[in-house]
């Protein structure tokens, strides 16, 4: 049965510890915190019940009124066996049974990811997609414009709940009801909710998590997940999709047994929410696959970087880099550095923790970083009439199901200025570099700049300078670097149980392994309590 409910401060780790239930209750006196917090509204997951979806809710106003491009409805619509033989008949080097079985053999754990890509040339001229990053709760649904015969049980919500997440729950059998747990992005996630009553006929409770929440909705006890509803019950959870994205390992752990939760938290630790880790995983990966003539291209990456050792990377990569922390997301933590003045603001910051990494400079033809024979430079979009181009990205979103992989949804954003001949000077340097569009207000608060959207419509697509092919080697890029981490995932969770003492050899910042280790004493004293009740 669901535990008792207990104080905000038990709820805030997930269930009570044994030293606070030794103490008298008589002689608890509140603290001044405390008494602020219960004059406070108590928050608690909604219900969300089927034939509720409302495309106009859970889109964009300006994907509502675009029409897709033909040229990417076509690509949506490949199969893996096309897409296969397309690009092995551009890359004869590449074995196209390899190919084949990449496309088409689901993930274990990372089975719903998204990927941003650069569009890049060389000196030689040869034009390349490469992975920037991979993201394992990505957003992307609300911006993707509707095919002309679009119905509102036909999104593409309802297709990567039906592709990847359903038969996953079926499969799994718990007790329990439906749940989407989310810290952002209020638009798409009450949107998957919508769509999975739709699909489980079913109400599902959607329950916002975050991570500075003293008193959350949602808990994990006794290895399952519960959320709070409106009269202050708990429910617990067989399954839910999650889109918790401020370091969620230290509110869930990486085993739910009574709980599938999609996507695991392992996805995260293992690069889908960490930079260090996941070039690490496609190294291991590329190691494997380079004789099938497959490998994830990404900027020369330094991994394992102390604070002190940045001004010395950033001056052998020729005075141009770019230094990420390697556990943030949405474009916080991210420091394009071409002047000495941006130098000396990050290293005048405070960080949260001790390692970073260091990455070639994708800029102009002028001022990219050159280092080990490698320089990239970005192809932009196609020249305005000002003669002006910008820096540009693409997320690529797909899904894992029993017959492999395809592609959820695409958009594309632009750099707020256009690149110049030259370095930028001062701090000018993430205006033209920069594509994110989110904007953090504060902890926990967000907004988006979607002026920089480019949609993958008529009109926005064609400025991106992009074809078929552009788009199949980002398809195949995304799904390398997805099955590179899954296999990371993999190797961390042998038996079903998370390898701590292999993670910190991996990534050995104790900062991370901190927080890894509070989630995890969430889970223990869970269990604790779950036992005694």
């Amino acid at each position: 049965r669901p535990p008792s409910q207990s104080s905000s401060a038990s709820l805030r780790t997930g269930c009570m510890s044994s030293a606070a239930q030794s103490k008298p209750l008589a002689m608890s006196v509140p603290t001044k915190q405390q008494k602020e917090q219960k004059d406070k509204p108590t928050t608690f997951a909604r219900i969300v019940a089927p034939d509720s979806f409302e495309i106009e809710a859970h889109y964009y106003n300006r994907v509502l009124n675009a029409q897709r491009h033909p040229l990417v409805e076509s690509f949506m619509k490949l199969s893996n066996k096309i897409i296969a033989a397309r690009y092995c008949h551009l890359h004869p080097n590449t074995d196209e049974k390899a190919l084949k079985t990449l496309l088409e053999t689901p993930r274990e754990y990372f089975r719903w990811s998204g990927a941003d890509l650069f569009s890049v040339t060389d000196n030689n001229g040869k034009k390349q997609m490469i992975v920037i990053e991979t993201n394992s709760c990505p957003s992307g649904n609300k911006s993707l414009p509707l095919m002309a015969d679009s119905v509102e049980k036909d999104s593409n919500y309802h297709k990567l709940l039906m592709h990847a997440f359903w038969p996953q729950v079926q499969s799994f059998k718990g007790t329990g009801a439906l749940a989407v747990v989310y810290d952002k992005n209020d638009m798409e996630n009450s949107g998957y909710a919508a769509a999975l009553a739709d699909i489980s006929e079913e109400k599902v409770y959607i329950a916002k998590w975050k991570n500075d929440d003293p008193d959350p909705p949602a808990k994990i006890c006794g290895g399952q997940l519960f959320v709070r509803d409106e009269n202050m019950h708990w429910i617990p959870i067989r399954a839910a999709y999650r889109y918790v994205t401020q370091q969620p390992w230290a509110r869930i752990p990486c085993a739910t047994p009574k709980t599938f939760i999609f996507n695991p938290i392992i996805c995260c630790l293992a690069g889908g929410r960490n930079k260090m880790c996941a070039d690490k995983a496609y190294e291991f990966w590329n190691h494997k696959n380079w004789k099938h003539g497959l490998s994830v291209r990404t900027p020369v990456t330094i991994r394992d970087v102390c604070k002190k050792e940045v001004p010395i990377w950033i001056k052998s990569m020729g005075g141009c880099a770019v230094v990420k922390n390697p556990y943030s997301n949405a474009g916080q933590g991210v420091y394009t550095i071409c002047s000495e003045q941006e130098l000396k603001s990050f290293m005048d910051e405070d960080h949260r923790y001790d390692k970073f990494i260091v990455q070639s400079l994708v800029g102009n033809h002028e001022w990219s970083s050159d280092i080990k024979g490698k320089k990239y430079y970005h192809t932009g979009t196609v020249p305005n009439r000002k003669g002006e181009t910008f820096c540009a990205d693409l997320r690529l979103m797909v899904c894992s199901g029993k017959k492999g992989f395809k592609v959820v949804s695409m958009y594309a954003r632009r750099a707020a200025k256009a690149l110049t001949k030259k370095a930028p000077r001062g701090m000018e340097s993430w205006a033209q570099l920069g594509t994110n569009l989110s904007i953090k207000l504060g902890e926990n608060k967000w907004d988006t700049d979607t002026r920089r959207l480019m949609l993958m419509d008529s009109r926005d697509f064609n400025k991106l300078g992009l074809g078929l092919d552009d788009l199949i080697d980002a398809y195949i890029q995304t799904i390398s670097a997805v099955t590179a981490i899954d296999n990371m995932a993999k190797e961390l969770m042998k038996g079903g149980k998370f390898d701590r003492a292999l993670y910190a050899s991996v990534n050995n910042d104790q900062s991370l392994l901190d927080e890894i280790i509070e989630g995890d004493e969430v889970e223990a004293e869970s269990d604790l309590l779950s036992s005694r009740s």
